[in-house]
This record gives C-alpha cells, structure tokens and sequence, in this order.
C-alpha cells in the first residue's frame, strides 16, 4: 500500500478527482479528505507498481493543477 499526501491549498478536489480517474484502472485507489491535505491510499498487486502508479498519479495531478491556473490567470477559466 502506497500513499500520497496532496496539500488542499495547491490542488483543487476536481482536479485530483479527474487525475484519480485517469489512473483508477492500474491500481485500487482510495482518497481521504482531512482539514489540510488529500490522502490517496493505492494498492496494486505488486510494490514497485504501486510506486509507479503513486508517482504518475502525482505527476498527472501536478500538470492538471498547473494547467488550470495557468488558464485562470490568462482569463480562460
């Protein structure tokens, strides 16, 4: 089992919610919500894929987060 901790004032709950859904088919995710931070719980059939998935889902989330802000300041939200 793998976790991955996404500071809520940095990743909005839509974005990582479409970043979960992209990924959901190579590993059993579960997210948590506690008052500072999502929590993202993965489990795959082996540790070194766990890894790998935990660190694409974060890279996928972190580009997703850039992207949307990057419209927002250029006025396209």
């Amino acid at each position: 089992m793998k976790t991955v901790r996404f500071h809520r004032a940095l990743y909005p709950g839509e974005v990582l919610d479409e970043a979960l859904k992209v990924y959901e088919s190579f590993a059993t995710i579960e997210r948590k919500e506690e008052p500072s931070h999502w929590i993202v719980t993965l489990t795959a059939d082996k540790e070194a894929r766990e890894r790998r998935v935990a660190g694409e889902l974060a890279n996928y989330a972190l580009g997703l987060t850039v992207q949307k802000r990057s419209r927002k300041v250029a006025g396209k939200a």
